[in-house]
């Protein structure tokens, strides 16, 4: 099950808690837009244990960089594992898919020009 937190509140010129901006939902996978401009998007999302999105190509370059927990991110069928505090790039156009090995926080950061 997928979810939008649709909270609206400004973040800007204020300290904020990346990973309290965003709260775990049993069974689901919760985000929340954080920026979105024509340049690119920044978004945050928390995934309960065994959660995933499925195989999908982006025509944009993506960082994910885990803020909680650990996650497979695949990418062109090579398994690359994170755990908090790690990044990794999903190039453009090659296919990738995410499965949370635990409950685990990401934002992710899609640059669209």
């Amino acid at each position: 099950m997928y979810m939008s937190n649709p909270k609206k509140e400004s973040l800007s010129a204020q300290a904020s808690n990346l990973s309290e901006l965003i709260a775990y939902q049993e069974g689901s996978v919760v985000s929340r837009t954080i920026i979105d401009k024509k340049a690119g998007t920044v978004t945050l999302f928390a995934f309960d244990a065994n959660q995933g999105l499925s195989e999908h190509t982006a025509p944009y370059d993506a960082m994910v960089y885990v803020l909680d927990g650990e996650v497979e991110v695949t990418i062109a069928g090579k398994p690359v594992n994170l755990k908090a505090g790690e990044m990794t790039i999903m190039p453009a156009n090659k296919p990738h898919a995410l499965k949370a090995k635990t409950r685990f926080k990401m934002l992710l950061v899609m640059v669209k020009s």
